[in-house]
């Protein structure tokens, strides 16, 4: 399960997710454009994750929300405890991140390819 969060200054879908399942199945592929985070969990043991990016890796530019932000609310769909990186367990929420992006007149849509 994919989940895309808009974190564009000004949007009026700020905050707001919207969700695709992405399996082997069903083919779909998602594309996250810049100023949306992103979050994924694996619904199945051994799942291989793929990511295309748009530049190289650059550890000053990562950031991120807490994955269970209040303020986000996704509903995620665990089977137990999960497993979060240290890292990931200490990120802002919401209301705390100080996002570096703005709005750019496109909404929020999930538009996934078949």
């Amino acid at each position: 399960m994919d989940y895309v969060v808009d974190l564009r200054r000004g949007s009026p879908t700020y905050g707001r997710h919207v969700m695709a399942e992405l399996s082997r199945e069903n083919g779909k592929v998602l594309f996250v454009p810049v100023g949306f985070g992103h979050a994924f969990i694996t619904l199945e043991p051994g799942t291989e994750i793929s990511y295309k990016v748009s530049d190289y890796y650059d550890p000053a530019c990562n950031g991120g929300i807490l994955w269970n932000c209040p303020e986000i609310g996704i509903d995620w769909p665990l089977a137990g405890p999960a497993t979060i990186s240290e890292k990931d367990q200490e990120l802002p929420s919401l209301r705390d991140f100080a996002s570096p992006f703005e709005y750019d007149g496109d909404p929020l849509e999930l538009v996934t390819v078949a």
